[in-house]
C-alpha cells in the first residue's frame, strides 16, 4: 500500500489554490471553468477533484485560508502588552495584504459573490464576524490598560478601523499608482488620533 505524503498533498492542495485564485481574479467566479483551473495548476481534471471535488469546494478552501490567515494575525499579538500597538500593527498588514493586486481583485470577486450565492455569503459573513470580534476584544483590552479612548463603542469602533484598512482595496482597483507602504506612517497617525485616550479641554 503506497503512503501517503502530507506534504506533498499540501503541496498540490496549496499549488490548485494558487492557480483559481489567478483565474478568479482574471474571469471572475462564474466565468471561470474548471478546465482553466486545471491548465493554470498544470494537472488533468482527475487530478484536481481528487482534491477539490467541485468549483464551489475550491472557493470554500480559499474562505477557510483566509480565516486561518486572519487568525494567524491576532494570535501572534494575543499577549501584547500595548494594545494600541498590536491594533496598528495588524491593521497595517490588513492594508499591506488587500493591496496586493490580485488580492484586490479576489476581495471584491468575494464581495459581489456573497450578495448572490448564499453558501458564500455565510462564509462570508462568519469570517468577518470573527475579525470584528477579535478586533472589538483587542480594544476593550486596549481600553482597560488606558491604552484606548473608552467612550468608544468597540463594536462600532472594530467596524469603522475595518472600513479603514479595507479601504485600500479599492484605491489598488481604481488608482495604479497607490503604494499601500507609502501610506503606512499616515494609517498608524490616523488610528492613534481615533483610538488615544482624549485629552481634557483646558480651564
Amino acid at each position: 500500500m503506497r503512503t501517503v505524503d502530507p506534504y506533498k498533498m499540501e503541496a498540490r492542495r496549496q499549488q490548485i489554490l494558487g492557480a483559481a485564485l489567478t483565474c478568479f481574479a482574471q474571469y471572475g467566479f462564474h466565468g471561470t471553468r474548471t478546465a482553466q483551473i486545471c491548465a493554470a495548476a498544470g494537472m488533468s481534471p482527475g487530478n484536481l477533484f481528487h482534491y477539490f471535488p467541485s468549483k464551489a469546494a475550491i472557493i470554500a478552501a480559499i474562505a477557510e485560508e483566509d480565516c486561518k490567515a486572519m487568525t494567524r494575525l491576532f494570535s501572534e499579538r494575543d499577549g501584547a502588552e500595548d494594545a494600541l500597538g498590536a491594533i496598528e500593527d495588524i491593521a497595517l498588514a490588513m492594508m499591506q495584504a488587500s493591496s496586493d493586486p490580485l488580492q484586490a481583485r479576489i476581495s471584491i470577486e468575494v464581495a459581489a459573490e456573497a450578495t448572490r450565492n448564499p453558501q458564500m455569503g455565510a462564509l462570508f459573513a462568519a469570517n468577518e464576524a470573527r475579525v470584528k470580534a477579535d478586533l472589538a476584544a483587542l480594544l476593550q483590552r486596549g481600553m482597560a490598560a488606558g491604552q484606548i479612548d473608552p467612550q468608544l463603542d468597540p463594536d462600532m469602533a472594530a467596524v469603522w478601523l475595518l472600513a479603514l484598512t479595507e479601504g485600500a482595496i479599492a484605491r489598488v482597483v481604481m488608482d495604479a499608482d497607490f503604494q499601500a507602504r507609502a501610506h503606512q506612517p499616515l494609517l498608524r497617525l490616523i488610528i492613534r488620533r481615533f483610538l488615544r485616550p482624549q485629552q481634557p479641554e483646558p480651564g
